[in-house]
């Protein structure tokens, strides 16, 4: 099965953005639409199975929820795993808060 490169895009954002931490601090749009950029390029991998690389946990880490929390609808949420995200991005040294709400994903208590 082939999946196109839009929706690889918002899936990669869908798998990663229950880890990303909300900011400090406004960003601009273009500052976002960067970040959404980095992340999406260093983690594209991710939506074909693979383990996130050393550069898409960076990204994880350093990534901003406003910037990609809207992304996040009802649709591309019932396009993941949460617990399989959640294992993902602990595995990028990143902690997963409980009830954390980023877009319509709110992860687990």
């Amino acid at each position: 099965m082939r999946v196109s490169s839009g929706v690889a895009t918002l899936v990669v954002l869908v798998l990663l953005v229950v880890g990303v931490w909300p900011a400090k601090g406004d960003l601009s749009p273009s500052q976002c639409e960067q970040e959404k950029r980095l992340l999406v390029n260093a983690c594209r991998a991710v939506v074909f199975g693979q383990k996130p690389s050393p550069n898409c946990c960076e990204r994880v880490r350093v990534t901003h929820a406003e910037c990609v929390c809207p992304s996040v609808t009802p649709k591309l949420a019932a396009l993941i795993n949460v617990q399989r995200t959640i294992s993902q991005i602990q595995g990028c040294g990143r902690t997963v808060p409980r009830n954390f709400k980023c877009g319509s994903v709110t992860t687990p208590p």
